[in-house]
């Protein structure tokens, strides 16, 4: 599989990347079994960058994708964490009072996570990852969903994560957010090496062309790109589907019902299409897919294999789709 530098890092993820918020158990559970087989399936179709966060599981992801790679060599593969949110125990009584998810997570409420873009709340964030991975460096770090704490994120995250670059703790650093305002602001300011979009710039979502994707590209940075099926709808477009994490407008999915009916007269899945979208444009690395099961991840290997004729993109600009 294909490999591409992130920025002007020495770091190199593929093309296909693991999202392991899934085997964190995210909105229904995944036993352990199953969580090595996701990552191990992952590693024969040739992936080899990984990315977690605390927030998913409580730490039950980064737990889990450091034991599923503890026996693979260190410098084959690329992992990312994030940073921004800390894990701070519950007392006993307090997690038994708790019930169902935990902020979309199934697992049980043994910690709160608590918001922190502090110098040392950051510092803290990425040595407990490295704890609970079991790694002594981490390739990439990204400052997690700082929308609401945004001068926090550039007055102190930011120069956090550059002093633990210097000091060779993390290999490349960048923002991770579901917006693309902030992300340009963190290309324009900062020294960042990467970002990573998530569901803005997918067949159905264009807006990180606007100024993302030109800034990263005048920049020579690198931007991986997550959610590329908005949640559910550009994998299968049907009755019940989700965009963006809530029931799929009706307009928007009258939209994706009708890509996919360009791209089937083309012999391609609506989903193979959704994947490779995004690696046309030169400023993207690499597309980042939560998968939960050995099958899903053989699947998006698969979709990544089958070629996307010119023509297909054609027809969809001409019936105004693209």
């Amino acid at each position: 599989m294909r490999r591409i530098r992130l920025g002007r890092s020495t770091v190199e993820i593929t093309e296909l990347s693991f999202g392991a918020a899934a085997i964190g158990n995210l909105f229904t559970e995944v036993g352990p079994e199953q969580a090595a087989a996701a990552v191990g399936a992952a590693w024969d179709e040739g992936v080899r960058y990984f990315d977690t966060a605390p927030h998913y599981g409580l730490g039950l992801s980064e737990r889990r994708l450091g034991e599923a790679l503890r026996d693979r060599p260190r410098g084959s593969y690329a992992v990312s964490t994030k940073a921004g949110r800390l894990l701070d125990p519950l007392p006993p009584a307090e997690t038994a009072a708790r019930n169902g998810l935990s902020e979309g997570f199934a697992v049980p409420h043994t910690h709160r996570r608590r918001w922190d873009f502090t110098a040392d709340g950051i510092r803290r964030s990425v040595e407990d990852s490295l704890g609970r991975l079991g790694l002594d460096r981490v390739d990439i770090v990204y400052l997690h969903d700082p929308d609401d704490h945004g001068e926090a994120a550039f007055r102190e995250g930011y120069p956090a994560l550059e002093k633990l670059r210097a000091e060779g703790m993390v290999g490349a650093i960048g923002a991770g957010m579901n917006q693309t305002a902030m992300l340009t602001r963190f290309l324009r300011e900062t020294d960042v090496d990467a970002v990573l979009c998530a569901g803005r710039f997918t067949l159905l979502d264009h807006s990180a062309l606007d100024t993302l994707l030109p800034e990263a590209a005048a920049r020579g940075r690198s931007v991986v790109v997550g959610g590329v099926f908005n949640s559910g709808l550009l994998a299968d477009p049907r009755p019940g589907s989700t965009y963006d994490y809530t029931a799929a407008p009706a307009a928007v999915m009258e939209r994706a019902v009708r890509m996919r009916a360009v791209t089937e007269r083309h012999g391609v899945p609506l989903r193979a299409a959704a994947l490779h979208y995004p690696l046309r444009h030169p400023a993207v690395a690499g597309v980042l897919v939560g998968t939960r099961s050995p099958d899903e991840v053989r699947d998006a290997a698969a979709q990544l294999r089958n070629p996307v004729p010119d023509a297909l993109w054609a027809d969809l600009r001409a019936e105004g789709l693209l």
